[in-house]
């Protein structure tokens, strides 16, 4: 008899402790400085409404900030915000730091066909070349996938310079690093990656910045070359960047196969996502924590080697390197974070429409990871999560396979949703 009471009160209190939706869009639509701007955008086709995907996301105070990826032209701004006090459920996005820093002369729709994609992988390599238009204007940002906001008020956003991706790629200035002071909404600085350091089959869609806030100025940001297997490495105080190499930055051939959405395709993606563990030590030591998109496998290293230019480009360093585990069939993931208040990691989980868990005090095994919540409707390609300064989860989830290699249907493709993550873990594996 009390198994009959207890096992309903454990389904209630899991199904009671999913996330929440925050905000959904059928499609994205933007605060124009008036009607008759976006009445023109539309007619000259530096706005169309079907082209504009949601991929990455952070919090700022009452800023909830999203990407959207030049995939196509017509891509109104590829960096935006939107209130967290807004009320509306598909509110409309402030292009940031302005509306001139997203206005592209080349940005016009293409007439040829679609680029092969595989993953973060294009035919991008053929890119046209076009004049550097950061000489005209050093604050424009071109294309971002992923962003990242520090301890210090900073917005760190990497620029792929390319526009049109799927259809005629154009590369409209180089692989770059912008950061913005939040407080001022100005740029700090823009960092061009060294030409030799991006390779034929490059891609950088994410960035991740190891600092703390009394040591501002001693900021790295890890750039996870996802297209040609390797991790970029940006030394703020020192301006200055390097390409590290391993083994464990490469994609698992057996992982490719993906089917989201009723859709199956093929990606060979590397390091992707990334997650930074707590501070062991005033000197900022932590856990770098990985993992190829087309892969079921989690590492770490030192962070330590990875902020040694010397140590971490040189054969000496492989064996710094863990291999932690395999999350189990069908986990690929395209993003991690870690919460600091739970001692878990979430992660994503494409191939399930879910978001998952390990917390890790753990060992890294198919038993430890939690489920979060999965939704074949409203987790449909969870793309990226964040985890705010008062543990709150948000997932940004947007359908993107349909939208590269299929139809969106006019519904709510796009979604923010949210969860207190000391919750959402409960009943899992993670608490």
């Amino acid at each position: 008899m009390k198994f009959i009471l207890i096992l309903p009160m454990i389904v209630a209190v899991s199904s009671a402790r999913k996330l929440d939706e925050k905000f959904a869009w059928k499609e994205l639509d933007f605060a124009w400085p008036s009607e008759e701007a976006k009445q023109e955008a539309i007619r000259s086709g530096k706005y169309i409404e079907s082209h504009n995907l949601p991929l990455g996301l952070d919090i700022w105070q009452d800023k909830l900030f999203i990407t959207v990826p030049r995939w196509k032209s017509g891509v109104a701004s590829s960096l935006n915000y939107v209130k967290l006090s807004e009320l509306e459920r598909s509110p409309v996005l402030y292009p940031y730091p302005c509306w001139e820093a997203h206005d592209l002369p080349h940005d016009v729709p293409s007439t040829e066909g679609d680029a092969n994609y595989g993953g973060g992988r294009t035919d991008a390599k053929g890119a046209e070349k076009v004049e550097n238009i950061l000489e005209k204007n050093n604050e424009t940002i071109v294309s971002t996938f992923r962003i990242r906001i520090d301890e210090c008020d900073r917005l760190w956003v990497m620029d792929s310079g390319l526009a049109d991706i799927l259809g005629s790629p154009k590369q409209l200035a180089p692989n770059s690093i912008a950061i913005f002071d939040l407080n001022t909404n100005k740029l700090i600085r823009r960092f061009i990656i060294p030409a030799d350091q991006v390779k034929e089959d490059s891609f950088f869609a994410n960035i991740i910045v190891d600092t703390q806030t009394s040591h501002c100025g001693d900021a790295f940001a890890y750039l996870p070359d996802l297209g040609s297997y390797a991790v970029v490495v940006y030394d703020f105080k020192n301006d200055h960047s390097y390409r590290v190499k391993h083994n464990f930055f490469h994609f698992d051939p057996l992982q490719g196969d993906l089917t989201v959405a009723g859709v199956n395709f093929q990606w060979t993606d590397g390091v992707f996502g990334m997650a930074l563990g707590k501070p062991t030590n005033e000197h900022g030591d932590r856990t770098v924590y990985f993992h190829a998109l087309a892969s079921t496998k989690e590492f770490s290293v030192p962070n330590t080697v990875l902020k040694n230019e010397t140590f971490a480009t040189s054969n000496d360093a492989y064996f710094a390197y863990t291999l932690l585990g395999d999350r189990g069939p069908k986990s690929q993931s395209t993003a991690e974070h870690y919460d600091d208040k739970t001692d878990v990691i979430f992660y994503t989980q494409i191939n399930r429409d879910a978001v998952g868990c390990w917390n890790i005090n753990k060992p890294f095994t198919p038993e430890n990871q939690g489920l979060v919540d999965s939704d074949s409707d409203a987790l449909v390609f969870p793309n990226d999560l964040k985890v705010d300064n008062d543990g709150t989860l948000y997932v940004l989830s947007d359908r993107m396979p349909l939208f590269i290699y299929g139809t969106l249907k006019s519904e709510y493709n796009y979604r923010i949703l949210t969860g207190k993550t000391s919750e959402i873990i409960t009943g899992t594996p993670c608490a």
